[in-house]
């Protein structure tokens, strides 16, 4: 059978035939399942959450702005804060040693952070806790020579400082790493091309290949942050106040352990939200002009 001859098929002469076609949407029958399936789940998982007495929300309730757990919190925004300033600003200056034509420079960026990838952050916090067991004194003098002045490293370094100091240390060899990777991901041609016009080695970096870079560094180096912020719980093995600690040493006087670790959970998850809130409008700050259009992106079925 020809196409003209069957009446559905027939081409439309003018518009009101145009008119008269039936468009019918793609129906999606699998999603509706998929939603339904979710629901009942996420319902199911609700009602758990209020009907299940083992959750002991009156306990919750009582700790969650407890005065000893807020001033938890505010230990781990702290060590957080310090770990990603010093991290970063450490990581910086190791990316631009790694990217340096100095062998030398190259060497020692490429040492550290293989080091300091490959020892685990649990074992650096206590490293740096019991440094005294392994130095009783610090000198300063003539290398190999007679030394001018000392002090003894049993008080030097506090657990916060050791935390500190180890989460620092640690995520700077991470940082260096996401920073090298937005430096590089600049097309080197416009480098070239400010070169040509007599632009400042000091000026390129900082108009053209920084706000290109912070593109690529931003998602990673938000991860990292959030990473560090919940990875602050590991400092517990030195006994720093932080919303861990402070949650294990709560439970452990009235064995409550799921309420207690329940307001950990919402404590994280809290401010990992407002984290992610943040690095939504940082990356934006830095997108302007270079976004494409993220509806084009979604894959549909």
């Amino acid at each position: 059978m020809s196409v003209s001859a069957h009446p559905r098929l027939r081409a439309p002469d003018g518009d009101d035939d145009l008119a008269r076609l039936k468009v019918v949407p793609t129906r999606h029958p699998w999603r509706w399942v998929g939603i339904v399936v979710v629901l009942v789940l996420v319902a199911m998982f609700v009602n758990g959450l209020i009907t299940n007495p083992g959750w002991d929300w009156p306990t919750f309730f009582r700790f969650f702005t407890a005065e000893s757990i807020l001033r938890a919190v505010g230990v781990t925004l702290q060590l957080t804060l310090y770990g990603t300033v010093i991290g970063f600003g450490l990581g910086i200056v190791l990316a631009l040693m790694r990217l340096s034509r100095s062998r030398f420079l190259t060497a020692v960026s490429w040492t550290y952070i293989w080091a300091f990838r490959s020892i685990p952050l649990i074992v650096q916090l206590l490293f740096w806790f019991n440094i005294s067991y392994l130095y009783k004194e610090l000198t300063f003098g003539i290398p190999f020579g007679p030394a001018f002045f000392g002090f003894d490293t049993k008080d030097l370094i506090s657990p916060m400082g050791a935390a500190v100091l180890g989460l620092a240390l640690h995520q700077a060899a991470y940082a260096a790493e996401i920073v090298r990777s937005g430096i590089i991901a600049v097309d080197h041609g416009q480098l070239e091309a400010a070169a040509a016009l007599g632009i400042p080695k000091t000026r390129q970096f900082r108009r053209i290949v920084l706000p290109q870079a912070m593109r690529s560094i931003l998602p990673n180096a938000a991860n990292e942050v959030i990473g560090l912020f919940k990875g602050t719980s590991v400092v517990s093995v030195v006994a720093i106040g932080e919303l861990f600690y402070q949650v294990q040493v709560i439970y452990g006087r009235n064995a409550r352990v799921v309420a207690l670790l329940m307001v950990a959970t919402v404590w994280y998850i809290a401010l990992t939200t407002l984290l992610s809130v943040a690095q939504h409008y940082v990356e934006k700050r830095y997108s302007k002009g270079a976004t494409r259009d993220q509806g084009g992106w979604k894959w549909s079925r």
